[in-house]
Parts: C-alpha cells; sequence; structure tokens
C-alpha cells in the first residue's frame, strides 16, 4: 500500500521504519495535514495523521478527489477527524484504540509530584545558586484523595500509582469497570466536593466539552490539584484562569490545551505575539503545562507505530479492522466487537 505519513517528527521515523519493514511504501513528512499539503497524498492509498493535522470536511473532500481510500491517525482520540464526510467519500479510518496507558498515567503523576514540592521552582532556584527552602512546602500524597474522571485504561493505570502512594482513590465513570476494587465509585458531584487532587483521563465528545467550567470549578475544594493529559477542551481555559485567580484551583497541570492546534509540537519562541490566554497561564507559579508530551515514551512510540501498520496491513488484506476501526458507522466483527477495550472512558 502506498501511503503518506503527515507530522512525522523526527523522533518519529526509526520507530515507524522497525514496524513497517519495508512492507508499505511510506513517504515521511514533516508538514502538517492541511488545505495547502493535501496534494502531497496525490497517488497515495492512504494518508496517516496526528491529532494536530487538519481532517476537515475540506481537506477530506480533496483527498477523495486524489483518489485517497483510507485514513489512519496516530492516535486514540478521533474527534479531529470529520467522520460524516469520511464515510460520505467512501474512505475508511482508523485509530490506535489502545496503547501503553501507563505512560499517559505516568506524566499525570509526574505532573502532580512537581506541583506538589514545587520542583520547577526549586530546580531553578538552585542552578542560580539559591538554596533556600522558603516557599517549597508541599503535603503527603498519602492519605489525600484522589478523584479521576474517567476510568479507561489510562484512568485505571493512574488510579494504581495513586492507590500504591497510600491515596484514596475514587472515580466517576458512566460504565464504572470491573475488577477496579481499589477505586471507589462516586458521583461526579461527590468526586468534586471531596477530592483533594482531580485527573481527568477523558474523550472529546460533546458530553465532555467544558466538563470543567464554572458549575464544577465552583464545587471542588478550594486549593485543589487539578491535572488534565486528556484532551484540552474537556477544560473551559477562562474559567480556569478565573479559578487561578480566586485561589479555588490551587495547583493546575495541563499537558494538553484548549487551543493547541497548530501550536504545539512546534518551536514559537520567536513568535510575537503570543497565545496570550497561555501567557496569562504561565504568570502562575502554581501551573506547570508541559507540550503534549505525556504519550512520549519509546514503548508507547513502538505501539502506536506497530498498530498504524497493522491497520495498513489489515486493509491492504481487505480484511476489518475490529476494535481499531474508527469509521463512522463502527464496522466490527462480531468477534472484535466482543472483546474491544476501552481507554478513556466516560
Amino acid at each position: 500500500m502506498k501511503a503518506v505519513a503527515y507530522s512525522v517528527k523526527p523522533f518519529e521515523r526509526e520507530f515507524l521504519a522497525m514496524a513497517n519493514q519495508k512492507k508499505h511504501d511510506i513517504t515521511l513528512i514533516s508538514n502538517a495535514l492541511g488545505i495547502d499539503t493535501v496534494n502531497f497524498a496525490k497517488g497515495k492509498d492512504a494518508v496517516i495523521v496526528t491529532p494536530n493535522d487538519d481532517v476537515s470536511n475540506a481537506v477530506i473532500t480533496k483527498l477523495a478527489g486524489l483518489g485517497i481510500k483510507y485514513i489512519a491517525t496516530r492516535s486514540t482520540g478521533t474527534d479531529h477527524i470529520d467522520k460524516i464526510i469520511a464515510k460520505s467519500c467512501g474512505i475508511k479510518l482508523s485509530h490506535v484504540p489502545f496503547y501503553n496507558p501507563q505512560a499517559t498515567a505516568e506524566h499525570a503523576v509526574a505532573l502532580a509530584f512537581a506541583l506538589n514540592r514545587h520542583l520547577i521552582q526549586a530546580d531553578w532556584n538552585s542552578h542560580h545558586f539559591d538554596f533556600r527552602n522558603d516557599e517549597l512546602i508541599g503535603f503527603n500524597f498519602s492519605g489525600k484523595t484522589v478523584g479521576l474522571i474517567g476510568l479507561g485504561n489510562t484512568g485505571r493505570a493512574a488510579a494504581r500509582i495513586f492507590n500504591g502512594l497510600g491515596c484514596k482513590i475514587i472515580g466517576f465513570d458512566r460504565a464504572f469497570p470491573k475488577g477496579a476494587s481499589y477505586i471507589l465509585p462516586a458521583s461526579l458531584k461527590d468526586l468534586l466536593n471531596s477530592a483533594d487532587v482531580i485527573s481527568l483521563h477523558l474523550p472529546l465528545t460533546k458530553e465532555t466539552t467544558h466538563l470543567i467550567q464554572k458549575d464544577t470549578l465552583d464545587q471542588m475544594k478550594t486549593g485543589v490539584m487539578l491535572i488534565n493529559t486528556s484532551r484540552g477542551a474537556v477544560i473551559n481555559t477562562k474559567d480556569v484562569l478565573s479559578a487561578l485567580a480566586s485561589g479555588k484551583i490551587g495547583y493546575l497541570g495541563l499537558d494538553v490545551y484548549e487551543y493547541e492546534r497548530g501550536l504545539f509540537f512546534k518551536d514559537h519562541t520567536n513568535d510575537a505575539p503570543k497565545d496570550q490566554l497561555l501567557e496569562r497561564l504561565m504568570e502562575y507559579a502554581n501551573v506547570l503545562i508541559t507540550p503534549h508530551q505525556a504519550y512520549l515514551t519509546k514503548d508507547a512510540l513502538q505501539e502506536i507505530a506497530n498498530q498504524t501498520i497493522k491497520n495498513l496491513d489489515q486493509w491492504q488484506m481487505n480484511q476489518c479492522l475490529g476494535s481499531a476501526c474508527a469509521c463512522g458507522n463502527g464496522c466490527q466483527t462480531h468477534e472484535s466487537a466482543g472483546k474491544k477495550k476501552k481507554d478513556n472512558a466516560y
């Protein structure tokens, strides 16, 4: 199969090459997919994309005109793809249904640790030979209540880590997982009212967009720690800024940002002006922002590459992708539909 992979970072190339083993003719380019770059797909059967690519109605329509039959996203989330137009154009879609949930879970906990113990400030001070302990006081995680919203593979992985620290774990999910005895089920209201730390592990849907906004923020404890490694638009950033200003949020750790498309994954050091909302967030010493890197481990990158190539393999053999199918109408086989694993559930 001939394919072009968009938005390929230098560090991804070796993992994709290792997974592909020259089975498919894949052109790797650093350009993001968009109206101006869609012609790179000419003569290909498939395009391979990321959440940072433009896979909107207009772009998919042009891809269909170029003869593209398949779109594979190197991500679990598919909210960046216009599934309705893809279906109408007869283009099949795939995603990576789950991969190494430990990577994202560990990053969520790392954000919580770094915020709590003021590690960024302490490191900066030490590099300037300022070894005072002033304003570096943290708290013990042991005995604290951690609330997890979304108990898919990643949420449960985070729960296991926090549980090992001696935290009381409460969780909210529309479909509470079986066998998670280390997580106490809670309503969303009770979780918001009682958690000292709240970590979000959700897909972006109509239901979860701006789940964290003024009303839900008002229900949280004053000084709460809020961590988001899922999707930026799960949080209303303007409302979170207000909650930071009032002291309602005591610590904020973000690996994703509501308006990150076209911003994250690139160097904007010399941009003028810069994203003003993001700049306002960064004015707070109790805010830690990382550039959508929670997934970024060697283990996870290889799993993503392996599944992406596997999807191309199965398409080439005219086989259904099962749980990796992201088409608007589903299309899992009867066998795979019953075995589909959930990730970032809600």
